[in-house]
C-alpha cells in the first residue's frame, strides 16, 4: 500500500514556514498526500518539559550561532529568501489553530498557504485580531465564521486532544513528521533537516 505523510502543524513555528514548501514539493515528486494535523506547540512543551531553542540553548557557547549558520542555510538551499522573522515571535497561536482545526482537507492546505507568508513574509501582526481578520478574509474564508468555530468548545477540545496524541506517539516540537506505510504503522521525523531521510524512504516505495 502507498505511504502517507502526516505533519505537526503550529503557526507559531518559523520551522513550520520554512518546511511547508520543500515537504509539499517533495510529496508532489513522489505522488504523495499531504495530511496536517494541528496542535498547540506552547501546549506540547508545557507537556514535554522541551522550550524554543532561542531559551534551551541560550547558555550553550557557539550553539545558537551554529544554529542560526544552519537555519541559513537551509533558506539559502530552498530558495526562501522572502522568510523574515515576525515581530511578535514567539506569539500566542491557540486561535489560529483552532481555525486551522476547524477546516478539513484542502481548505486546511489553503488556509495554511494563505497565513503562512501573511505571518512569515509580510509581518502580520498577529496579536491585532483586526489585522489577523483581515488577512483571513483577503484569503477569500470567511472570517466571522472561523471566528465563531474557534469559540466552540469541541474544537477547543479537538486541539486538545491532538496536541495530548501526538505527544502520546512522541512528538516535542515542530515541525514533527510522520510517515505512515498504509498499514497503520508510521515512523517519526523531527525537524526541517529531516527531508532527505524522508525522501529517501518515499522512494523505497
Amino acid at each position: 500500500m502507498s505511504k502517507t505523510v502526516e505533519l505537526l502543524f503550529d503557526f507559531v513555528s518559523p520551522n513550520a514556514y520554512l518546511v511547508w514548501k520543500p515537504l509539499r514539493n517533495i510529496l508532489a515528486r513522489h505522488g504523495v498526500q499531504l495530511e496536517v494535523t494541528p496542535v498547540f506547540l506552547a501546549g506540547m512543551h508545557r507537556l514535554t518539559g522541551n522550550a524554543p531553542p532561542m531559551i534551551r540553548d541560550a547558555d550553550v557557547k557557539g550553539k545558537s550561532a551554529y544554529a542560526m549558520l544552519e537555519f541559513n542555510r537551509f533558506i539559502a538551499k530552498h530558495g526562501l529568501a522572502r522568510f523574515t522573522m515576525n515581530p511578535k515571535f514567539p506569539f500566542n497561536s491557540v486561535m489560529l489553530q483552532r481555525m486551522l482545526i476547524a477546516l478539513e482537507g484542502d481548505d486546511r492546505l489553503d488556509f495554511i498557504d494563505a497565513l503562512l507568508p501573511a505571518i512569515w513574509e509580510q509581518q502580520l501582526d498577529v496579536t491585532d485580531l483586526d489585522a489577523v481578520a483581515g488577512a483571513i478574509a483577503a484569503s477569500g474564508f470567511d472570517t466571522q465564521s472561523l471566528v465563531a468555530q474557534a469559540q466552540d468548545p469541541a474544537i477547543k477540545q479537538a486541539l486538545v486532544d491532538a496536541t495530548d496524541n501526538a505527544v502520546e506517539r512522541g512528538a516535542f516540537g515542530i515541525p514533527t513528521m510522520f510517515v505512515g506505510d498504509g498499514e497503520g504503522r508510521a515512523e517519526m521525523f523531527f525537524g526541517k533537516e529531516r527531508l532527505d531521510q524522508i525522501e529517501e524512504l518515499l522512494a523505497e516505495a
